[in-house]
């Protein structure tokens, strides 16, 4: 009983050093990694023998790679959701310069006013005469 309970520690201090060393590049890579070494150290002290830690190994891989799946995709939810908010809480003016070009200036909506590139702010939405002398030529 001892002897298992020694395997399993050193199972797990292995386990969590390899994530340290491996940086895997997902939260469902890490997960496997993880799954996969808690539970060849489950499988050994439960079974003893290798097919245990095999099984083991196994079951704590798929069931480490979904739940770091599902990690995975919450933050690339969130990261959509940011980016939209962004894009909703911009506004871009458009200046007519002088030789005919046009310059783009994107303002930040930030409470009832605007905010400009060079963080300057606007009580109202700036109209392309007033961003002229700033951002046009």
């Amino acid at each position: 009983m001892v002897k298992k309970l020694v395997l399993f520690l050193m199972v797990v201090a292995v386990s969590l050093g390899l994530v340290f060393v491996v940086g895997c590049e997902s939260d469902a890579q890490t997960g496997a990694l993880i799954g996969s070494l808690a539970g060849a150290g489950i499988g050994q002290a439960a079974g003893g023998d290798t097919e245990s830690t095999l099984i083991g190994a196994a079951i704590g891989g798929g069931a480490g790679y979904l739940i770091g799946g599902d990690r995975d995709n919450k933050k690339k939810t969130q990261a959509e959701m940011d980016s939209l908010r962004r894009d909703i809480n911009t506004v871009t003016v458009n200046i007519t310069n002088s030789n005919g070009s046009i310059s783009q200036v994107s303002l930040r909506k930030q409470g009832v006013g605007y905010v400009g590139p060079r963080n300057e702010y606007y009580d109202h939405l700036p109209t392309q005469e007033e961003l002229k002398p700033i951002y046009g030529f």
